[in-house]
């Protein structure tokens, strides 16, 4: 897959469906439509050479749009929660965030990382993402 994580703490993370099965039309559609998005988050808050800075802040029932990540990056939860992700190759896992809880992500040639968010809290969910510019992949077009 080309894809090496980190996170601090370690991400609480629980794969509760496999295979597309599961999925509703509307999500296979979202696939389709957005396999090239590449917006990350919901607000581009700062880009120059180096460097695109995201801001999303998710309210309960909220969703992000399918996206696709090619840049190494960073995102810190800006907020303690609960997301449901669904993943290119059919999984939907569950995932606990804890506030300034940390992941990073580097992508090899070719690598890339398709999914989207939805807040499946109570409260709102946020994260700061921080894309690096000059690895292995070009960006993706906004």
């Amino acid at each position: 897959m080309g894809i090496d994580s980190e996170a601090n703490p370690p991400l609480i993370s629980t794969v509760v469906a496999e295979g597309f099965e599961r999925w509703s039309p509307e999500l296979h559609k979202d696939f389709e439509k957005n396999a090239h998005n590449g917006r990350i988050g919901q607000t581009l808050v700062k880009e120059t050479d180096v460097l695109r800075v995201w801001e999303t802040h998710l309210q309960p029932g909220e969703r992000i749009p399918v996206h696709r990540h090619v840049l190494d990056y960073s995102w810190t939860a800006l907020t303690s929660g609960r997301a449901r992700q669904h993943e290119s190759d059919g999984t939907s896992r569950e995932i606990s965030y804890v506030r300034g809880e940390t992941c990073h992500f580097r992508f090899s040639e070719g690598a890339h990382h398709l999914h989207d968010l939805r807040n499946i809290g109570n409260d709102v969910l946020s994260f700061m993402c921080i894309e690096i510019k000059g690895g292995a992949n070009e960006p993706v077009e906004l």
